[in-house]
């Protein structure tokens, strides 16, 4: 380990106070942020920039019931098929049923939906049963997280806090509520108050070797939320998308279902549509199905890829759908207008998260969750594609009829403090867990699971986090206390901070994920135990996490009457 550095006291820390913080920018933070009463002050904190998450990455699109031979019905029914039993039919009925108001709500604020005859045009993805999915080109996402950005830049009551690591939340145990956040901008720590705080810090694929989310993408709701004793549920559904690029060197990068939607074909090395061979949907199958398709081809007949083949597409189809998609290939080499693509899963999408209600209320008063970092119910074990940026919509609405809040806490001055030193390189061990964790977590809740290979993952584990507990940052973030502050001067030691934090929430994310999995004896949607290869009527159930305490319940599955988290 290098010398260290220390982090130099601040005579005379403030508190700053908001009405709400909002934790991420992505498609829920940012809608979030809108819909929040506009007399409050508002900050939206991201790690990144306004312009870098997730909901950015979307391509497929969103689905609304917009079509004349469609119905409110059938996208609740094909949203509970695909949710395989788990999912709570109120909330999905509330989702669908809200989805058409905000698809104009997203248009009046500027997001340019495609059209045809000028109608909005819709198209078809997996496990669908109509054509129902908005898009803007391949390019959803973006243009929803454009369009939402500059109404964000131009609200006079929100302030955006970019490059701004949120450590931990700020509790107050006594009365069980969240006060706040502590957090790292610049390298100076900083304490942010507020009556409402929300997590809107979209899902941790990071977590695994291979994803389709960006390097943002490292559980940090999810982890706070578990560390402060909130509820979580349902952790072991994970979707795996069957179709990410698979090239040496090149980034997992997502090839939209729609292409699949729009006529293009699964196939091995040898060109033929395996996919039948094992459900009868095929490439239109539940992500789930696809993803196993290939996982069982592949171990029957070797390699470690397959194809997609966009060329039973119209040219001048494949150039107005997916022109990024196209782009992005032939960056690579790969030209889909000739020649197939080499694709295999990757972790896409978490179905589990903090557990909420439809007001997005967690188990911990003032302390919300929206978007993918939350388990409203209306995902259950399988999420219907493109109903996540509709979720992000629809619950950040909420946020419109939110409570009055409480005061905020008022605090004795602070007093100069002596700190231990913080180093300026981040420890081997950091270093190492960071790199190694993605491998195991991959190996053991990838796409097929199994008891003793969750149990060696599990244990691993468990062994990483005692050893972070014994270094020096460790030691500097338990005598923190609210209204503490201090400043690190060098690159390297901020670095090494954020290493730490995104680190420790890799591994504060990756427990209760495999310990979930291990506690679910059946397969079920986005989880596949081998040595649990059916699916066990028992086991509808949700699974419910608060520490070390695990239980299951059947509350929400359906008429919800009661929280989430009881």
């Amino acid at each position: 380990m290098t010398d260290p550095v220390p982090a130099t006291a601040i005579d005379h820390p403030t508190v700053e106070h908001f009405d709400a913080i909002v934790v991420g920018c992505g498609a829920a933070g940012l809608y979030s942020a809108l819909c929040l009463p506009e007399s409050w002050t508002v900050a939206v904190v991201t790690k990144a920039t306004v312009s870098r998450s997730a909901s950015d990455w979307a391509q497929g699109g969103l689905a609304a019931v917009t079509a004349p031979d469609d119905s409110l019905a059938l996208h609740v029914a094909d949203t509970l098929a695909a949710g395989a039993g788990l999912c709570d039919r109120a909330a999905v009925e509330f989702l669908v049923a809200e989805a058409p108001a905000c698809v104009a709500r997203l248009v009046e604020l500027g997001v340019a939906f495609d059209r045809e005859d000028d109608q909005l045009a819709v198209t078809l993805e997996a496990a669908h049963s109509r054509r129902r999915v908005l898009h803007a080109a391949d390019a959803t996402g973006r243009a929803v997280i454009s369009a939402l950005t500059a109404r964000v830049l131009d609200r006079s009551n929100i302030t955006v806090l970019s490059q701004t690591l949120v450590i931990d939340l700020w509790l107050d145990a006594a009365n069980q509520r969240c006060l706040g956040i502590s957090c790292l901008q610049g390298g100076r720590l900083r304490w942010l108050s507020a009556g409402a705080t929300i997590l809107a810090t979209g899902g941790g694929g990071q977590v695994f070797a291979h994803t389709t989310n960006p390097t943002v993408s490292t559980g940090d709701g999810v982890a706070m939320a578990y560390r402060a004793g909130a509820v979580l549920r349902d952790l072991e559904f994970v979707q795996f998308h069957p179709t990410a690029l698979d090239l040496p060197g090149a980034p997992h990068f997502l090839i939209s279902e729609a292409v699949r939607g729009e006529g293009a074909h699964l196939v091995d090395a040898q060109g033929r549509r395996f996919a039948f061979d094992f459900h009868e949907a095929g490439e239109l199958a539940p992500r789930d199905a696809v993803s196993r398709a290939i996982y069982a081809h592949l171990q029957q007949y070797g390699g470690d890829r397959v194809w997609l083949d966009l060329r039973p597409i119209p040219v001048n189809r494949i150039l107005h759908r997916f022109p990024n998609i196209l782009k992005a290939c032939q960056e690579w080499g790969i030209d889909p207008l000739t020649e197939p693509i080499p694709v295999s899963p990757a972790a896409h999408y978490w179905m589990g998260g903090i557990a909420t209600d439809q007001a997005n209320r967690t188990s911990i008063a003032q302390l919300y969750a929206v978007g993918e970092t939350a388990s409203t119910g209306v995902h259950g074990a399988n999420r219907l594609a493109s109903n996540s940026l509709l979720e992000c919509i629809v619950f950040g609405t909420q946020f419109g009829a939110i409570a009055a809040l409480e005061s905020p806490p008022s605090l004795p001055a602070a007093q100069p403090i002596a700190l231990p030193s913080i180093a300026t390189a981040c420890s081997p061990d950091v270093a190492h867990w960071r790199e190694r964790l993605p491998h195991l977590v991959w190996q053991a809740a990838g796409i097929c699971r199994d008891s003793a290979t969750l149990q060696g993952a599990i244990a691993q584990i468990q062994a990483a986090r005692a050893t972070l507990q014994t270094l020096p940052i460790q030691h500097v973030m338990e005598q923190m206390q609210p209204g503490m502050t201090w400043q690190l001067e060098q690159p390297e030691a901020i670095a090494a901070v954020q290493q730490w934090v995104e680190t420790r929430n890799l591994l504060d994310v990756a427990r209760p994920l495999l310990e979930s999995a291990l506690f679910r004896t059946e397969s079920r949607g986005g989880h596949h135990r081998t040595d649990h290869p059916n699916t066990n009527p028992d086991w509808e159930c949700h699974t419910l996490v608060q520490g070390d305490r695990r239980w299951i319940s059947r509350s929400g599955l359906g008429a919800r009457s009661t929280p989430p988290w009881v």
